[in-house]
């Protein structure tokens, strides 16, 4: 191993100016003199909550701040030099040739105009590091190399036309392309699906492993990132909490922080039996999108008791969603039932009475567009007491103290605006809301993906805490199998549009298990060394042995 490191950080500082609506703007800092070492090679993991400062900082590799921020102090020495003090020429070549990027979103970061192949080998021929015929065989044996089907073709087709673990696989094909000496990988699997995440997950570590490239891997995930990090460094509020090899981290964390990631998801909920009469049924739903002439839900059959939880899970397709739409009206069903504390729901909502509507809520997935900035906390929990119940005045707003009290805010927080509020802090406010109707069922469509895991453990803690207290039935929708084993009391398993399995938790979860559901609870990744290799070692042996 090289003793002069790739990448050396030396106190640096990061702020930025904020402009609140109606007052003076003012400097923040967001991160307060960070150091650390990165040799050829090796990957280090910056794990932490949102607005820790791990993408600002793995940004700042390459002399970078996004949305305003400034890199206002310290140094960044990348292969030798300071690339803080480098001139607007020499970052152009850092950026895209020595060191490239891979975001969250894929989807998001390729023009959907053009087709993968001239996108994925642009930066290594504007760069000049090959010729445009020599790039897009690079391209092709990296293709290759990340797994991703009929390698000589699919940088024919554009964006829409692949998966999403095959876009994300593409965009790291992108950052290879150039053969940078490292690669800053900002949470490239947190919007995918276990089943997908997991064969992503092995394509980033076996490309780094084959190209020698050193990498920052970003994540809130400590059991992703524990999978493919040789150190950790585990950053709050801008200041490094702790770092160290990742077995130390995750084996004998010394921080009071890093154990409670390391311990996150520690919740036990004790399984209820359903009862004789139940509360939602759905019979025999199959449905499908207007305009379209094929179904996308099959025959899909699911009961839930009253103040009980029924998780959906499987992966993004499945129909998990879907079947949301359905319950909630938004999506006629074009054949089944729906039946609801004991009455037959209509298909569509326009048609439900204000009794359906009100007692059925539903709380989204994105609680950053789920809620009107130019309105207060206030006025957005205070809605439904309006609607529903006639509230006004000092009634509705002692009311919506009650709730701010419930989701455990506070009456502080009534005059904010959503841009004023954390992620966990929205999406309280949403929970509110829903609460505001005194419904018997909230749908919660992957309500605690978009959070960090300290976050959304406090979240979920919060819904079990109201489901005792209400006595409210939740149908979870979500991905995270951790999630589900948490506080379901029974489990739907979807797969293309059907339900594959479903029963108590205790059933779904015990073996024997259909191919889908194995495969499902067999890619969640588990906190300790040397899992995904085991994993992928265990589903080689079963492929030879089929």
């Amino acid at each position: 191993m090289s003793e002069q490191p790739l990448l050396k950080v030396r106190g640096l500082k990061i702020g930025a100016t904020v402009y609140p609506p109606g007052e003076k703007p003012h400097n923040i800092k967001i991160v307060h003199g960070v150091d650390f070492d990165l040799q050829p090679g090796k990957v280090l993991g910056l794990i932490g909550e949102s607005g820790a400062g791990k993408s600002t900082i793995g940004l700042a590799s390459m002399a970078y701040g996004r949305g305003g921020v400034e890199l206002t102090g310290g140094e960044v020495w990348v292969n030798g030099r300071d690339i803080l003090q480098a001139s607007l020429g020499d970052i152009r070549k850092l950026r895209g040739g020595e060191v490239t990027y891979v975001s969250q979103s894929a989807a998001a970061s390729f023009n959907p105009a053009k087709q993968i192949m001239e996108q994925v080998t642009e930066a290594a021929i504007r760069q000049g590091k090959f010729a445009k015929k020599e790039a897009e065989l690079r391209a092709v044996e990296l293709f290759r190399k990340l797994g991703l089907p009929d390698p000589e073709n699919i940088g024919k087709r554009y964006p829409h036309q692949v998966s999403g673990g095959q876009l994300q696989r593409c965009m790291t094909a992108l950052a290879l392309c150039p053969q940078p000496d490292l690669v800053v990988f900002d949470e490239p699997t947190t919007a995918l699906d276990v089943t997908t995440q997991i064969d992503v997950l092995a394509a980033i570590k076996e490309a780094i492993r084959d190209t020698g490239v050193a990498a920052l891997y970003i994540t809130h995930d400590l059991a992703v990132v524990a999978q493919v990090s040789d150190h950790i460094m585990v950053l709050r509020h801008g200041n490094m909490v702790e770092y160290g090899d990742t077995d130390q981290i995750i084996n004998a964390p010394k921080e009071e922080y890093t154990q409670a990631l390391v311990s996150v998801r520690s919740i036990t909920h004790e399984e209820k039996a359903p009862t004789d009469s139940p509360l939602l049924r759905a019979e025999n739903i199959t449905a499908r999108y207007k305009g379209t002439n094929f179904d996308v839900l099959h025959d899909v059959s699911m009961d839930l008791s009253p103040g009980q939880t029924l998780a959906v899970v499987g992966e993004s397709g499945s129909g998990k969603s879907t079947m949301a739409r359905v319950i909630t009206g938004l999506l006629p069903p074009r054949d089944g039932k729906l039946t609801f504390d004991g009455r037959t729901l209509t298909p569509d909502q326009p048609s439900r009475s204000i009794e359906d509507l009100r007692e059925l809520q539903m709380i989204y997935q994105m609680a950053d567009v789920a809620m009107n900035p130019r309105q207060t906390v206030g006025t957005i929990i205070g809605r439904p007491l309006e609607f529903y119940f006639g509230l006004k005045g000092a009634e509705k707003r002692q009311r919506t103290i009650a709730l701010l009290d419930e989701i455990e805010l506070g009456e502080e927080f009534i005059d904010r605006y959503p841009a004023e509020l954390s992620g966990g802090q929205k999406q309280r406010v949403c929970i509110a809301r829903a609460l505001a109707a005194k419904p018997k069922l909230i749908i919660c469509d992957e309500v605690t993906s978009a959070l960090d895991p300290l976050v959304a453990d406090g979240i979920l803690k919060l819904l079990l805490r109201l489901q005792a207290a209400e006595d409210v039935a939740y149908i979870f929708i979500t991905h995270d199998l951790a999630t589900v084993k948490a506080i379901a009391d029974s489990i739907a398993v979807m797969y293309q549009g059907r339900v594959v399995r479903y029963g108590p938790k205790s059933e779904v979860l015990s073996p024997p298990f259909d191919d889908y559901t194995d495969l499902l609870l067999s890619s969640v990744p588990e906190m300790r060394l040397g899992w995904l290799e085991h994993v992928l070692a265990t589903r080689k042996m079963e492929s030879a042995g089929n």
